[in-house]
């Protein structure tokens, strides 16, 4: 697998060999670009003819990184990304879908640089604002159990948590961070937010926003308020695993009405 060298991070990489307009694919906190497949989030894969760029943020899956919790916080993670597409798409828009900690990297990083983007979408957005300190407390005392009682016990509170009906029925997994650098990632986490509205409000790039209800650390609430504040913006809510299985077709026919025709290609 390719790699970029990055400050206190190694960044691990593919690439598909499409020959079409270039699509980066961003996962959640504590998962991976493989985590993110099994559970059926590898939204860009009704992109065949396109070139489409996975990886694995700092410190998950098979890139490494640092015990500095501001090196996770989402404005440092869309540092990374930026970098990432000055490697492998230099001077290059880009077509971009994330969900959760992949949205608010995308948020900071198209905030900055919106000339890097063709479109955007988000996916299960998370909380932010007025929801994010309570989230942020799960996050440190995530971090003080695994230091505690490692990651299982981490693994097993999770799974008495409810289970949005978007997703019923899920694979179990664990999350995707070495044990040693778990509670750094999840205190980074805690000290993070997305764009102030403001800021958000300017992104005038195409944008789709897929949602789930029933979900605390993802509320609706958060996509709703994105949908009102990026003008000309797309909001899907699936609330059944069949609509979760529409997601890549949805992002699919969201790329191709932000490419030219004559690069277009999807299969469902």
């Amino acid at each position: 697998m390719p790699s970029l060298i990055l400050d206190g991070a190694t960044i691990d990489f593919d690439m598909t060999d499409g020959t079409g307009p270039l699509v980066v694919q961003l996962h959640g906190l504590t998962s991976s670009r493989e985590r993110d497949a099994q559970l059926g989030l590898d939204l860009a894969r009704a992109l065949p003819a396109h070139r489409v760029v996975r990886y694995d943020a700092r410190g998950h899956g098979r890139s490494t990184g640092s015990t500095e919790p501001a090196d996770y916080g989402w404005d440092r993670l869309a540092d990374d990304l930026l970098r990432l597409l000055d490697e492998v798409a230099p001077g290059e828009r880009v077509h971009a879908v994330g969900p959760s900690m992949g949205t608010g990297t995308l948020l900071h990083a198209a905030a900055r640089e919106p000339h890097r983007f063709q479109s955007l979408c988000f996916a299960v957005p998370p909380t932010a604002w007025k929801t994010r300190a309570a989230q942020a407390d799960v996050y440190r005392a995530g971090a003080l159990l695994v230091e505690r009682d490692g990651v299982d016990a981490l693994t097993q509170a999770g799974s008495t948590a409810p289970v949005p009906p978007a997703i019923a029925g899920s694979p179990a997994t664990s999350p995707q961070v070495v044990p040693e650098l778990l509670p750094t990632v999840l205190r980074g986490a805690a000290t993070t937010d997305l764009p102030a509205r403001a800021v958000i409000a300017g992104i005038t790039v195409p944008t789709l926003i897929l949602a789930w209800t029933g979900d605390r650390a993802h509320p609706l609430k958060t996509a709703r308020r994105l949908h009102s504040l990026i003008g000309g913006s797309h909001l899907a809510v699936a609330r059944t695993p069949h609509d979760v299985l529409a997601w890549p077709g949805l992002f699919a026919e969201h790329v191709m009405s932000a490419t030219g025709p004559a690069q277009r290609s999807v299969a469902y």
